[in-house]
């Protein structure tokens, strides 16, 4: 089975870190789900939402060029509620047809800053992410004993 970005897949958490949960997906690769994709609530201890050897649905966010796979819980998990409940919009509007007024008070600079704002915590998660990603790499290969070299 192809793994592509954005599909839903069933996986087994294999092991947990401080920073995340690392899970064995179809096909024998296995990803994270860093610590702020496991749940909707802050999350402390990650044993409190995932444990070894449990089945968990898990979204796929990103597949780095080096075969690293960034997965989510959360995602998983709110699209499946959302989509059966989202009634369907009309994806145009007649050239006629007035637009629809702004209903919120808010000025409209704020509202643009909450969206910029949004993005800058997305890319912000994002770095965390792969910051974390790299330092568990470094762990791992760091207490490997190296092999040809004598001291």
């Amino acid at each position: 089975m192809a793994l592509e970005i954005g599909t839903v897949v069933e996986g087994k958490v294999t092991s947990i870190a401080k920073f995340g949960a690392f899970v064995l997906l179809p096909g024998g690769k296995s990803g994270l789900v860093h610590i702020s994709e496991i749940a909707n609530a802050f999350v402390s201890d990650i044993n409190e939402f995932v444990q070894v050897g449990q089945s968990v649905k898990v979204r796929i966010l990103s597949i780095s060029d080096d075969g690293k796979i960034n997965l989510s819980i959360k995602r998983a998990e709110e699209t499946a509620a959302q989509t059966p409940q989202r009634p369907a919009r009309p994806s145009f509007r007649q050239e006629n047809e007035p637009r629809p007024r702004q209903t919120s008070s808010a000025p409209v600079g704020e509202v643009a800053e909450r969206s910029d704002n949004q993005e800058f915590e997305d890319k912000l998660k994002k770095f965390m992410q792969e910051s974390d990603s790299r330092i568990a790499d470094n762990r791992l290969y760091a207490d490997r004993p190296r092999r040809g070299r004598k001291h």
